[in-house]
C-alpha cells in the first residue's frame, strides 16, 4: 500500500490493518491519528516510538493474539496468515525439533505464565528454540522486557510489509 492509500483509508481500516500488525489499543489509536503522514519512514519512525511506551499489560494482551512458536494458527485472520509466514523457518517435518520446542514452550510458560515469543521471521527454528532455551534463564523482569520488544519487532516488521510497495516504488 502506498502511504497516500493508508493515509486515506477509514478510521475502522486503517484500525483494522494497524490490528494486524500488533493488538495494541494505543498503538493502533496513536498511529491512525497521526495521519497524514509524509511516507513510509515517518510512519515506521511513529511506531518504533510508541513501542517504548507498551505497558506489562498491553504486552500481555497482545500476547493472546500469538500462537506458540513451531504451532500454526489455525485461524484465517490477518493475524494468523502473519504467523504463518513469519514461522516458515520452522520445519515441520523435523518431529525432534517440533517436541523440543513443545517441551521448551511449556517450560517457558510454566516459568513465565505467557507464551513464548520471539521475531521468527527470518529465523530458523534451531535458532527459535536457541533463543528459547538462552531466555528461560532471565528473571521475569528481564523477560518481560526482550518480550516487548520482540513484540515491537514483529508489529513494525508487519508494518513495513503493509507498506512494502510504496517503499519498493521509492527505491
Amino acid at each position: 500500500m502506498r502511504i497516500e492509500e493508508f493515509n486515506a483509508l477509514s478510521d475502522a481500516d486503517v484500525a483494522t490493518a494497524l490490528r494486524a500488525c500488533v493488538s495494541i489499543d494505543s498503538w493502533v489509536t496513536d498511529l491512525a491519528s497521526g495521519r497524514p503522514y509524509d511516507d513510509t519512514t515517518q510512519l515506521l519512525d511513529a511506531g518504533r516510538a510508541q513501542v517504548v511506551g507498551w505497558a506489562p499489560a498491553d504486552v500481555e494482551t497482545a500476547l493472546a493474539d500469538h500462537p506458540r512458536i513451531g504451532e500454526r494458527p489455525a485461524a484465517d485472520s490477518a493475524t494468523a496468515e502473519h504467523s504463518r509466514s513469519e514461522q516458515a523457518g520452522v520445519d515441520a517435518g523435523d518431529q525432534d525439533l517440533a517436541e523440543r520446542l513443545r517441551d521448551g514452550n511449556a517450560r517457558y510458560e510454566e516459568r513465565f505464565d505467557r507464551i513464548y515469543l520471539v521475531r521468527a521471521k527470518g529465523r530458523s527454528g534451531a535458532e527459535m528454540l536457541a533463543l528459547l532455551e538462552q531466555r528461560l534463564d532471565n528473571d521475569p523482569v528481564t523477560e518481560l522486557e526482550v518480550t516487548r520488544q520482540q513484540l515491537g519487532e514483529i508489529a513494525l516488521l508487519r508494518l513495513a510489509d503493509l507498506m512494502k510497495p510504496d517503499a519498493e516504488a521509492t527505491t
